[in-house]
C-alpha cells in the first residue's frame, strides 16, 4: 500500500483543524548539502515537509492558510526549466504541484519574497519552527519586517509566533494503516538482509563485507538507501554503541553486532542482531545472549495500550541486572543494584525509541513530566543490550569484549503489539542452524 496524495491532504486538513482561526503555517523543505566542491549529498527531504506533502524537491516552501478562498494549501517550488532539468532532473513546477500534489495554489520559489508577505499580512498567528533553520528564520523575519514597514498604510503584521513542530510531531507519532504497511515491508526486507549477513559471515573477512551484504540485499529489493549508518561491530567493537567505521577484520571466535535497517518510501526500519562470526556461540557468549534475549522478550510483552513508555525498560533492567548477578558480573542484592544504577556499566541506554519517517522518530516520551501511555498506532524499537568493555578489569577476563544487543520494531495494536521485524531469527539454535546451512 503506497501512501496516496489523498492521505497527505487529510494530514494537512488535520493540522489546519488544530490551528487557530486567522492563522498561517509555514514549513520549508530541506536544502541540498554540499559533499565536496560542486557535488552534493543525495537529497533527503525534511520529514515534516514530506509528511504533509509527499513532495521531494529542495527549494520549496509549504504554506497552510485555513479558510483561504483561493486554496488553503500553497506550495512554492522551483519553476520548470528545460536546461536545468537536463542537468539535474525533472521538476514538478507550479503546475505539477497543483496537478500531482494537490496544491490549491502554487508559485515559483523565486517569487516568494513578493507573495508570502501578502499571505502573512493580517494573520494573527504564524505557526513556524523558529530556530530549526537559521537562514530561513531570517527570511521569515524579513517578511514580517516588510509588513511592519507598511503599518501606517494599514498593514497588520502577525502578532504571535507558535512552534508548529509539536502539532506535526504528535500527528506523526500515530501511524496510519498505509504507513504501517510501508514500515512492515521495510521490516521484511531488512529482516531478510540480516539473515543474509549471517550466512555471509562464514566467508567474510572484514566488517564492511557484511555491511555490503545488507546494502546489496536491500537495494535489490527496492530499498535503495539505509535509514542510518550501519553498525557492524566485531569483537570489542560491539561494545561501542555508535561504532560505524566497520573496517576491522572479523575473528571467528568473536561475536559481531549488526545494527542496520533500510529506508523504504521515506520510512525507516531498525534491527539489531548479534551472532558468532564462526557460527557457534561460546559458553560465555551464549550465557550473556540468553540474558539479553529474555530481557527483550519480556520487554516486548510490556508493549501494549495502557502501559507507560518506560515499562519495557524497567522490565529489561530487572532481568539484565539479575542475569549479571547470576553470572557473577555484578555482586549484591538485585533491587539494591538497580536502585544504585550498577547495571549501567553494562546496560547504559534506554530500551528504545519511536520510529517512523525518522529512525529516531519524533514525539514526546513524557507528558507533564510523566511517562506517556502507549496507544495503538505508535511504533517503537525494543533493544536491550549487555556490553562488557574490554577494559573492564572488575570482571573475569572471559567476559571482556562481549557486546550483545537485540532489537526489533514493534507496533502497538488495539489489544497488544505486533513485532514488524519478527521474520529475522534470534533464537541461538536458529542462528547456529542457519549459519551452518
Amino acid at each position: 500500500m503506497t501512501i496516496l496524495q489523498q492521505e497527505y491532504a487529510q494530514r494537512r486538513r488535520t493540522l489546519m483543524a488544530k490551528m487557530e482561526l486567522n492563522s498561517i503555517a509555514i514549513i520549508p523543505s530541506a536544502t541540498e548539502k554540499v559533499r565536496s566542491r560542486d557535488t552534493h549529498f543525495y537529497f533527503k527531504q525534511d520529514n515534516d515537509f514530506f509528511y504533509l506533502s509527499g513532495f521531494n524537491e529542495p527549494e520549496s516552501v509549504l504554506v497552510l492558510i485555513p479558510g483561504r478562498e483561493h486554496g488553503e494549501y500553497v506550495l512554492f517550488c522551483r519553476d520548470k526549466d528545460k536546461e536545468k532539468e537536463i542537468w539535474d532532473g525533472y521538476r514538478a513546477g507550479p503546475e505539477g504541484a497543483c496537478r500531482d500534489y494537490l496544491a490549491g495554489d502554487a508559485f515559483p520559489i523565486d517569487d516568494i519574497d513578493e507573495i508570502l508577505p501578502g499571505l502573512m499580512e493580517g494573520r494573527s498567528r504564524v505557526y513556524y519552527a523558529m530556530g530549526s533553520n537559521t537562514h530561513f528564520d531570517q527570511q521569515v523575519m524579513n517578511w514580517v519586517n516588510s509588513i511592519r514597514e507598511k503599518v501606517r498604510s494599514g498593514a497588520t503584521p502577525p502578532g504571535e509566533f507558535v512552534d508548529v513542530n509539536h502539532l506535526i510531531h504528535e500527528m506523526r507519532l500515530f501511524k496510519s494503516p498505509a504507513e504501517v504497511d510501508v514500515m512492515r515491508r521495510a521490516a521484511v526486507i531488512s529482516s531478510n538482509a540480516h539473515m543474509a549477513a549471517m550466512q555471509a559471515a562464514k566467508t567474510a573477512d572484514y566488517e564492511y563485507q557484511l555491511e555490503a551484504t545488507i546494502n546489496h540485499y536491500c537495494q535489490q529489493r527496492g530499498a535503495r538507501f539505509q535509514a542510518y549508518n550501519a553498525i557492524v561491530g566485531g569483537g570489542d567493537n560491539a561494545c561501542i554503541l555508535h561504532y560505524v567505521e566497520n573496517n576491522q577484520p572479523l575473528n571467528k571466535q568473536d561475536l559481531v553486532l549488526i545494527d542496520a535497517g533500510c529506508e523504504l518510501e521515506g520510512y525507516a526500519s531498525d534491527i539489531t542482531r548479534t551472532f558468532p562470526v564462526g557460527g557457534v556461540f561460546s559458553p560465555e557468549q551464549a550465557a550473556l545472549y540468553e540474558v539479553v534475549l529474555n530481557a527483550q522478550k519480556a520487554a516486548i510483552e510490556q508493549v501494549r495500550p495502557g502501559n507507560h513508555w518506560n515499562a519495557s525498560h524497567e522490565v529489561s533492567v530487572e532481568i539484565i541486572t539479575q542475569g549479571l548477578v547470576d553470572l557473577g558480573l555484578l555482586q549484591g542484592n538485585t533491587a539494591t543494584l538497580i536502585e544504585q544504577g550498577a547495571y549501567k556499566e553494562f546496560y547504559m541506554h534506554k530500551i528504545g525509541h519511536w520510529i517512523g519517517l525518522d529512525v529516531h522518530d519524533v514525539g514526546d516520551y513524557k507528558i507533564e513530566g510523566e511517562w506517556r501511555h502507549l496507544e495503538a498506532g505508535m511504533v517503537m524499537t525494543v533493544e536491550p543490550g549487555i556490553y562488557v568493555s574490554p577494559s573492564n578489569t572488575s570482571v573475569d577476563k572471559k567476559w571482556r569484549g562481549i557486546g550483545i544487543r537485540i532489537e526489533d520494531d514493534v507496533l502497538v495494536t488495539q489489544n497488544g503489539c505486533d513485532v514488524l521485524t519478527k521474520d529475522v531469527i534470534k533464537e541461538r539454535a536458529e542462528i547456529e542452524a542457519l549459519m551452518a546451512s
